[in-house]
């Protein structure tokens, strides 16, 4: 599969992601109060994101990045650090 094909089809699969999540975020209840999905329709949403997250992970494996990358701040400091070891000289 070509690179493009894999970045388009991670654009559809990232707005489908926040289309329903801004779906379930608008028909969610007030606490107390009963959902108006019924739970099978819960659950198939649960597996719909379950689908969505397994072929992410496929598509970044294909194109050999990590999920684990999250943004950072330019002024925030690194969490690891390189230390140069000088090999002291033997002393005759």
């Amino acid at each position: 599969m070509s690179s493009e094909y894999l970045s388009k089809e991670h654009q559809i699969i990232a707005t489908m992601r926040k289309v329903l999540s801004s779906i379930i975020r608008d028909t969610t209840p007030p606490p107390g109060r009963p959902h108006p999905f019924r739970e099978s329709t819960i659950e198939d949403v649960k597996h719909c994101f379950a689908l969505i997250t397994a072929r992410e992970q496929e598509i970044h494996e294909q194109a050999g990045k990590g999920m684990d990358l999250r943004p950072r701040y330019a002024d925030e400091p690194k969490k690891s650090h390189v230390v140069d070891f000088v090999k002291p000289d033997k002393k005759k």
